[in-house]
C-alpha cells in the first residue's frame, strides 16, 4: 500500500473507532430497551468495520 492509501485506512480506523465509541455510550445512556438495542447494533457494526479495516493493514 502507498502512504496515501496507509492514511486514508488510518483514517477510516479512526472514524470507525470514534462511532461505535459514541453509539455505545448513546446506547449505555437510553432508557428505551428497543432503541438501546437498535443503537447497540450501530456500534457493533461500527467495531465490526474497524476490525475489517484493520485487518488491511
Amino acid at each position: 500500500m502507498t502512504t496515501k492509501e496507509l492514511l486514508y485506512v488510518d483514517d477510516a480506523l479512526s472514524h470507525a473507532q470514534l462511532l461505535a465509541t459514541q453509539f455505545q455510550n448513546a446506547a449505555d445512556q437510553l432508557q428505551d430497551n428497543a432503541l438501546r438495542t437498535q443503537v447497540s447494533q450501530m456500534a457493533q457494526r461500527h467495531r465490526q468495520m474497524y476490525q475489517q479495516f484493520y485487518n488491511l493493514v
